[in-house]
Parts: structure tokens; C-alpha cells; sequence
């Protein structure tokens, strides 16, 4: 979990929700005991954990491809290669 911010420092923001989002942040705040904010701020860290995740994947599939051209499949193929190039 990420540390909370601290609210002595925190930058006050105006956002427009449109009324569906409004009235589930509203709800989800109520039912949860947290402030409107805290809501809003646990929504845009897990967004923020979701595109990393995002980024994570596509980096890893760019990389896997690269080792399937060369034909390593295995980590025994990895090993195989590593020392060929040493």
C-alpha cells in the first residue's frame, strides 16, 4: 500500500465528476467511513498501480519476444546463451 500524503501538504484540486461517478464516490465514501477525498485518492493510486502494471507487462512482452527470436525458451536456453556471449 502506498503511504498516505500528508494532508498538512496537500494541494487542493476543483474536479468535475460526471453525476454517476459523483453519486458512487459519494456512496463509497459513506460506506467506508472515509472522507470524499480519500476516495478520490485511493482511485487514483490504483490507477496509477494499474498503468504501471500496464507498462510492466509490455516492457516484459517487448523483452520475451526478443528472447523467443533468439530461441530462448527455457531458462536453461538463458543460461545457454549467457555463457556463449561471456
Amino acid at each position: 500500500a502506498m503511504p498516505r500524503s500528508d494532508s498538512k501538504r496537500a494541494v487542493k484540486k476543483a474536479i468535475s465528476l460526471p453525476p454517476d461517478l459523483a453519486r458512487f464516490a459519494t456512496a463509497t465514501a459513506k460506506e467506508e467511513g472515509k472522507s470524499l477525498s480519500a476516495v478520490v485518492q485511493d482511485a487514483i493510486r490504483a490507477y496509477r498501480q494499474a498503468r504501471l502494471r500496464g507498462e510492466f507487462r509490455e516492457i516484459q512482452g517487448y523483452w520475451s519476444e526478443r528472447a523467443r527470436e533468439k530461441g530462448i525458451l527455457t531458462e536453461q536456453d538463458l543460461d545457454r546463451y549467457l555463457r556463449s556471449t561471456e
